[in-house]
């Protein structure tokens, strides 16, 4: 009888570590899956980031063009306003 309690006692304990490891590779398997999420997360905020910097360097380089137009016209206009005032 005493031989028989051992082995439950054994098979129970047996039975508590692998419900134990069993919990820890499904945990394990979660926070994978979170990294795995976080990373892809990331990924698209690199994405996203890379492409605002495109725009606002497009943007840098039509608000220089219009500043050069500008700048010409404004030139134009004065040379414009001096040859009508030496008239």
């Amino acid at each position: 009888m005493l031989s028989n309690s051992k082995n439950t006692l054994k098979l129970l304990v047996a039975a508590g570590s692998l419900a134990v490891l069993a919990g820890c590779a499904s945990g394990q398997e979660q926070m994978k899956s979170d990294i795995d999420q976080a990373q892809a997360d990331a990924s698209e905020a690199k994405s996203m980031s890379q492409q605002a910097m495109n725009a606002a360097e497009q943007a840098q380089r039509d608000a220089q063009a219009a500043l050069e137009a500008t700048q010409r016209n404004r030139a134009e206009m004065d040379r414009m306003f001096e040859k009508s005032m030496r008239k």
